[in-house]
């Protein structure tokens, strides 16, 4: 890789544009680029989860994850490569089922909270769902989007909450059921 990133300040994008990987410069407000933005944060996100008390077969799991959303964001970079693989997918849903297979069923929505490990995944699942969104909208305007794009953050999202759900009964702790107010 050499050098790559050896000079942080360049000072190209002070005049509201970026470049992406292929050379291709477009501004700060595309929907590329927000949808870059967005799978960024959500891997920042992740980190943040990461260094909360977490159980290994968790861990492995969500740091790999970083890997494949950092793969994610270079596809999104680079216009016509597809880097996320099916596997990817495929191992996501391994995991959802996984973890799901010791759950019990709900019986109510379950509301962010619950202990650190729980809220992290929560705002992580949020953020995903943005990401998921964000990226539809640049695969509405560009076709050339891979499919498995929007699929892996929707399922991603979908093992973000399968986490939280986990990560909530840790240590004894139990999830945070949403209460139906008495609307008449």
């Amino acid at each position: 890789m050499g050098n790559r990133l050896s000079k942080i300040v360049t000072r190209t994008g002070d005049k509201g544009t970026t470049g992406l990987s292929s050379g291709e410069r477009v501004p700060k407000t595309h929907l590329r680029v927000q949808a870059m933005g967005d799978v960024d944060e959500l891997n920042c996100c992740i980190g943040l989860l990461l260094v909360q008390p977490l159980p290994d077969d968790v861990r492995g799991p969500l740091a790999q994850t970083q890997h494949e959303l950092f793969d994610l964001g270079g596809e999104l970079s680079m216009p016509g490569f597809e880097l996320v693989k099916p596997g990817y997918l495929a191992r996501i849903d391994a995991e959802i089922e996984r973890l799901n297979e010791a759950l019990p069923p709900l019986k109510e929505f379950v509301l962010p909270g619950g202990n650190p490990s729980a809220a992290a995944a929560h705002l992580a699942r949020a953020v995903a769902r943005r990401a998921e969104r964000a990226v539809w909208s640049v695969k509405a305007d560009d076709a050339s989007v891979s499919d498995r794009v929007p699929q892996y953050l929707n399922r991603l999202s979908d093992y973000l909450f399968v986490c939280c759900r986990v990560l909530a009964r840790l240590d004894g702790g139990q999830e945070v059921s949403w209460k139906r107010s008495d609307i008449a």
